[in-house]
């Protein structure tokens, strides 16, 4: 995505920068280690291959993201978090808290412990 020069404030252009169904989700569950594109594809539901490439390419053009590959055949290539992404997964993680205290006050308590969340 490109970024526009002009911003209202810097959490407009944070706000761009993270517009899109999945990126918040790829954050979230990068925070559990690196991981290869075909456990993010397993992990995540209902994200298409093509749109966890072009999501994981602008992270990592954000610098939120990073990548390993290595050189072995097949090739491996693995995506983590980098320290401006453990920040954004800071924010994240308030998130998650609003949306849990949310569901837990609209009678939603059932669905949180099904995903094993309270």
């Amino acid at each position: 995505m490109l970024l526009r020069k002009d911003y209202t404030c810097p959490l407009e252009l944070v706000h761009d920068m993270m517009k899109g169904k999945w990126k918040c989700i790829i954050i979230w569950r990068l925070r559990l280690g690196a991981t290869m594109p075909s456990s993010l594809l397993k992990d995540i539901c209902g994200i298409t291959e093509k749109m966890l490439h072009q999501h994981l390419k602008e992270l990592i053009s954000y610098g939120f993201v990073d990548k390993n590959t290595y050189g072995k055949y097949p090739l491996k290539t693995e995506y983590f978090l980098t320290e401006t992404g453990k920040d954004i997964l800071k924010a994240l993680e308030i998130y998650q808290k609003v949306g849990i205290d949310y569901m837990l006050k609209n009678g939603q308590e059932d669905i949180l412990k099904e995903k094993n969340l309270i």
